[in-house]
């Protein structure tokens, strides 16, 4: 038995977990027809055959016709989901994992205009600003109604094989109840009392009990601290808590603190990058000295050391590590293989969590394995034959082709012209609050030296330094540099700096100073930062309807927070057309998608964020030479099969090139990519 107080089993009431990790609830968006079919059941089966002791799958399964899914949630009112989540629950128990589902009305966190255009319900009559749908005020008959479907959803999780349910009880209908700044409501279920906020979820879980009888595992993932003026207080949070306990019908809690209405709020809850790791565990282990329940727990615990210290400590019984889980899904593997070194590192990204805010699937920012499990693998197997192979770039592109390469066991080398690897991860790493990125390149380099990769920096690898190599393979990862080529013109945007130049530092932020963001990204954002710490006056600029599109929800609040108390102002639906010198200044012709309206203003330094534009310099140079003449394969890429493409016969190796030496994306893609391509090689 191991000593390690991560490794030792909990009982919970009749169920042993195995350890004290878990995954807690979180909707990742892989239904497929509100159904968690063979994608869903791949992704919890991949970390529960990796050790996971519980996994607390959905978040939030939706238990009523008009609470409509935000983010392809699944739909527990449906009776057809029943062997999904037999299938599921199967998957996860044969390798001994507990399974358990989040069970939820969404209330006024959702959208009218969904699933069966019924309007949304709630104790409240304001809209939630995250969701923006302005609610009807319950009614005696939605409140008989949605107690019932919440005891029907019970039922099937029970007839499904789950070992349990947890009830979504912060910032969701049970939460807009009992927390005075959600609920309107007089009578019974008015807001005068705790006793009477708290009487509709406690009806609730009565309903389930007498539904699924005193055995079956019933849990609350609660906010017990609104951390908002008017709120639900540290106190009260600790009385709900006791009040909870002393049911006798709840046989865990699972604590939460803040609220999720707003995007700002969100991320307090589940912090990103930059932000303090696990910021509310000590405020859980109080609510679990005050109760003496069973406690789990998650906000950004990324690591082993903060969830061995949560367990050690008595503050928590079940630690949940889910997005680090995202990252590695082999973290208790490792654990238990003494090899925590070897698990890939959460860097906080959130770009799982930011993609199902905007209507697509989680993934992660550095594992493309990730909601891909049943296409791409998190071990890579062993090719049959060994080959030399030769890439050329260390971004996270070119590192991830290496990394795969050579734990398919062959010769790897690679060419990377600046002294230290990293592409532009090592310039987003600039950033203070983002520096965690440059794990992304520690963790790839790390898994390079222990499989004997052979690095060549400060070299400008040209053709004949690769074909010297007599390679069998060669991949082109060269990235690629900053577009200043304004489309209206065709031709460089003169007198310009990119925000590549603010944010290396190469170019000082002069006092006035226009940034135009074509891409959306982090790069603008980021350049403004740096100019505003600086003391410019600021105007970020953009041609679309909102500024800074792709960097969505949760990480878009670090750079609100940091830019609104400066000079800094967002101008959307402009265009710019074109900058001539004025003086000492420039002069920058805006204009507008929209009409024909155009306008002349002055600024001391215009700074470009258009994207970049590839180095596919030696790609050419090196195309005539291959067996494929660069060309890809689609079909097989997509279908996971190596490529075979013979278009010279007299070609000396394949080539390929990948990341943005192909075209402008971001690290995922890049990272995705060299996993598909390289895996087959």
């Amino acid at each position: 038995m191991s000593n390690d107080p991560l490794l030792q089993p909990y009982q919970l009431k009749h169920l042993t977990l195995r350890n004290r990790i878990m995954t807690t609830s979180h909707e990742p968006a892989y239904p497929e027809d509100g159904m968690p079919k063979d994608r869903y059941r791949a992704y919890h089966e991949e970390r529960a055959k990796a050790g996971v002791a519980l996994a607390m799958t959905a978040g939030s399964a939706a238990v009523s016709k008009d609470s409509p899914p935000v983010f392809n949630n699944v739909l527990a009112y449906k009776d057809e989901v029943v062997p999904w989540i037999q299938n599921l629950t199967d998957g996860c128990h044969e390798h001994g994992c507990a399974v358990m589902i989040q069970l939820t009305h969404l209330g006024r966190r959702t959208g009218w205009n969904k699933g069966n255009w019924l309007p949304s319900v709630s104790s409240s009559k304001h809209r939630e600003p995250a969701h923006r749908a302005f609610p009807k005020l319950i009614e005696d008959w939605d409140i008989d109604r949605i107690i019932n479907d919440f005891a029907d959803a019970a039922e099937r999780m029970k007839a499904g094989g789950m070992d349990g349910i947890e009830l979504q009880v912060y910032g969701h209908l049970l939460d807009q109840f009992w927390s005075p700044l959600t609920n309107d409501l007089v009578g019974p279920y008015g807001a005068d009392t705790l006793e009477n906020r708290m009487r509709f979820p406690m009806d609730v879980v009565t309903a389930i009990r007498k539904r699924v009888g005193g055995e079956f595992i019933v849990g609350l993932r609660y906010t017990a601290d609104e951390a908002q003026k008017g709120g639900i207080t540290e106190e009260d949070g600790l009385e709900i808590s006791k009040r909870l306990a002393a049911t006798g019908q709840i046989d865990f809690l699972n604590v939460i603190r803040g609220r999720i209405h707003t995007d700002p709020a969100m991320t307090d809850v589940i912090p990103v990058q930059g932000m303090a790791s696990a910021p509310h565990l000590d405020f859980a282990g109080r609510v679990k000295a005050a109760t003496g329940m069973p406690t789990f727990h998650a906000a950004r615990i990324p690591d082993v050391a903060t969830a061995r210290h949560a367990v050690q400590s008595g503050l928590l019984d079940m630690v949940g590590m889910t997005r680090a889980h995202m990252a590695d899904p082999h973290v208790v593997q490792k654990i238990v293989e003494g090899r925590e070194d070897d698990i890939r590192p959460c860097v906080g990204a959130t770009y799982c969590l930011d993609r199902i805010y905007q209507a697509g699937d989680a993934l992660c920012i550095h594992n493309a394995a990730t909601g891909r499990e049943l296409t791409m693998p998190h071990d890579i197997p062993p090719a049959a034959q060994k080959r030399r192979v030769v890439i050329v770039g260390a971004g996270p592109a070119g590192l991830e082709a290496a990394r795969v390469a050579a734990e398919r066991g062959h010769e790897v080398i690679v060419f990377e012209i600046q002294p230290d690897p990293g592409g532009q991860v090592r310039l987003t790493a600039q950033n203070e609050r983002r520096k965690e990125m440059i794990s992304i390149i520690d963790w790839r380099m790390a898994q390079c030296a222990a499989r004997d990769v052979v690095f060549h920096f400060n070299t400008w690898a040209e053709a004949e330094d690769v074909t010297a190599l007599d390679p069998d393979v060669v991949i082109i990862a060269t990235g690629g540099m900053p577009n200043t080529e304004l489309f209206e013109t065709g031709k460089e945007a003169s007198h310009v700096v990119t925000s590549w130049d603010i944010i290396a530092g190469d170019v000082k932020p002069a006092d006035n100073v226009l940034i135009y963001d074509e891409s959306g990204d982090h790069a603008a954002l980021q350049a403004a930062e740096v100019a505003a710490k600086a003391g410019s006056k600021v105007e970020i600029m953009t041609p679309d309807r909102t500024f800074a599109p792709d960097v969505m929800a949760m990480n878009l609040v670090p750079y609100m927070r940091t830019l609104q108390d400066k000079d800094v102002t967002f101008t959307v639906t402009r265009r710019l057309l074109g900058v001539q010198p004025n003086g000492n200044q420039l002069t920058a012709k805006i204009g507008t998608d929209y009409s024909d309206h155009t306008s002349d203003q002055t600024y001391d330094q215009v700074v470009i964020n258009y994207g970049t534009l590839p180095l596919d310099d030696l790609y050419f140079d090196l195309k005539d030479l291959s067996t494929n003449a660069g060309a890809v394969d689609y079909d097989d890429l997509i279908e996971g099969k190596p490529q075979t493409i013979l278009n010279n016969e007299n070609g000396r190796f394949q080539l390929f090139r990948i990341g943005d030496a192909v075209s402008a994306r971001n690290t995922h893609a890049a990272i995705y990519d060299a996993l598909r391509l390289v895996k087959d090689i």
